[in-house]
């Protein structure tokens, strides 16, 4: 096989889809790199975490690493702390609190910080969710390349082993053929 893509229309490609993915089945965008990487044998070398990270903007980057501490222990462990700080100094050292209880400012700060941090989260994971989709992509071309060579590799198999019986009936022949002769002349008159 050439390193150069197949053509679709060519009929070596026809026979092979038709053969692989059934008569008249519909060969997809997947299908197609996964049948000409086979037919080429060329492995589907593609890095889904390179390629996705290239396309993400600065803001991206920076709502992944927002959406990164905001959901780790160290964020949990600095807004406790800064809870028990924000009420232990308005409630014991201030003698005029600049939030007395009920923290009204806290609480609006808090929520300040839930209803930004809310959307960024979601941002993050909606692009992991596209990136889950893009490896997910991948792995199906990947499968469907594996499954390609594997039944090449039968169809091969099953050739060499017909191949082989051919040739062993062809040497049980000629042997029945010189027996016939062996037999015929031991049996002829003298």
């Amino acid at each position: 096989m050439s390193d150069n893509p197949p053509d679709p229309d060519s009929a070596e490609y026809r026979a092979l889809a038709e053969r692989w993915f059934g008569r008249g089945a519909t060969i997809g965008k997947a299908q197609h790199r996964a049948l000409c990487r086979a037919l080429t044998r060329r492995p589907l070398s593609h890095d889904t975490n390179e390629a996705f990270a290239e396309r993400l903007s600065f803001g991206d980057r920076i709502a992944d690493r927002v959406a990164s501490f905001g959901g780790s222990w160290t964020f949990i462990l600095i807004c406790i702390g800064v809870l028990v700080v924000w009420v232990g100094v308005n409630v014991l050292l201030l003698t005029r609190p600049f939030d007395p209880y009920p923290f009204v400012f806290l609480n609006l700060v808090l929520s300040m910080v839930a209803a930004l941090q809310a959307p960024i989260i979601m941002m993050s994971q909606n692009r992991q969710s596209a990136k889950d989709r893009l490896v997910a992509a991948h792995d199906y071309e990947v499968n469907l390349k594996a499954e390609i060579e594997i039944m090449a590799l039968h169809e091969k198999l099953d050739r060499m082993r017909i191949e082989g019986l051919h040739a062993q009936l062809e040497a049980q022949q000629a042997i029945l053929a010189e027996l016939k002769q062996e037999l015929a002349r031991l049996h002829a008159p003298r």
